[in-house]
């Protein structure tokens, strides 16, 4: 789940910290919110503007039609309920909005076992998730189902309550960029879902996130998130002790860039583990963060494309953001540990 901020500088969830660019203003000064429209948008240098202007506003002119209809928010069912012997997260008693722990999630041979257990209960419970998607099931009963599933393994759903938020599990679907809120929405065949779980088991969070095709996807959408599902896996493929964090991003949008596709900035990965959201940020597009891997740190890793515009719109219940044009977006998310050797997928079944 990803982080951003509100407008009253509270955080949400794809991860922004007060650490964005080292080398820019502060982070207010980066952003740009309009209560009256939702849009969240980044301030970024004249020539890296520019660079974007070049490359993607010319073709956010060019996009075809679509019989698609756009998103409308659905009703939502009550709160779910946890069984009381089942761990909270400290958030979820706690008035206190959350934020971003400072300091990177390392851990000792405890620990590491710890999120090895929970990145794989996530990976199993997304996987189940995945399996539910066809035309004509409600997000709310993916929502029920993930909810029950996590429950049953003593675990806590960690969207649940988080910032607020209604739900225990994130279903974005089209043109929702991230922090779809489950719904009475059915889905209609031809439709893209991303699905977001995190659960909280013995104390550690787990995080990851896939996107599914309902029925007969279109090519559009089918390459989009082939395309998507390819830039977290070179990411992660660059990962190492030592290796800058920067480097994550620059791999990210060289390959989206091959297909002219946006790379949405404002949402992030972000250090993960007895926090849900912690350091390191994690940016998927180019930058100049000054940040390196360290041995046994965990974070998440989960870009976000989209096939016109890459302008966030939040909608009034201050968690749906979606593509300012109504383009499609898709996202994959996983759950690292930086080893010796490389990085362990530690959401992944």
């Amino acid at each position: 789940m990803s982080l951003t901020l509100r407008p009253t500088s509270r955080i949400l969830s794809s991860f922004v910290g007060d650490r964005f660019f080292h080398s820019t203003p502060p982070l207010h000064q980066l952003f740009r919110y309009n209560p009256g429209s939702k849009h969240v948008s980044m301030q970024l240098s004249r020539t890296f503007s520019g660079l974007t202007d070049l490359l993607f506003n010319r073709r956010n002119d060019e996009l075809p039609k679509t019989t698609r209809k756009r998103l409308k928010p659905g009703k939502l069912s009550p709160r779910r309920p946890v069984p009381g012997h089942i761990e909270r997260p400290p958030y979820v008693k706690s008035k206190q909005p959350p934020g971003i722990a400072s300091g990177p999630e390392v851990h000792d041979e405890k620990g590491i076992e710890c999120m090895r257990a929970s990145g794989r209960l996530a990976a199993q419970v997304l996987e189940y998730a995945g399996t539910l998607v066809k035309p004509g099931i409600m997000t709310d009963e993916i929502d029920q189902a993930v909810h029950q599933m996590i429950i049953d393994n003593g675990a806590y759903p960690s969207p649940l309550g988080y910032g607020g938020f209604p739900k225990s599990v994130c279903t974005s679907v089209n043109e929702c960029i991230c922090h779809g809120i489950p719904d009475s929405r059915a889905l209609e065949d031809g439709d893209i879902i991303n699905i977001d779980v995190t659960v909280y088991l013995n104390g550690y969070h787990g995080d990851t996130s896939a996107t599914f095709f309902c029925g007969n996807v279109d090519d559009e959408g089918r390459q989009l998130v082939q395309v998507t599902k390819e830039c977290l896996d070179k990411a992660i493929s660059i990962c190492a002790p030592g290796v800058e964090l920067k480097k994550i991003g620059k791999t990210i949008q060289d390959h989206a860039d091959k297909f002219r596709y946006g790379v949405v900035k404002q949402f992030v990965g972000h250090g993960v583990g007895r926090v849900f959201h912690a350091d390191p940020v994690i940016l998927h597009c180019r930058n100049n963060d000054s940040g390196h891997m360290l041995l046994n740190q965990t974070f998440t890793i989960e870009p976000m494309l989209t096939v016109g515009s890459f302008n966030p719109v939040m909608w009034d219940d201050d968690w749906t953001v979606v593509t300012e044009d109504g383009s499609l977006s898709a996202q994959f998310e996983h759950t690292i540990l930086i080893t010796e050797d490389g990085a362990e997928i530690l959401t992944k079944c």
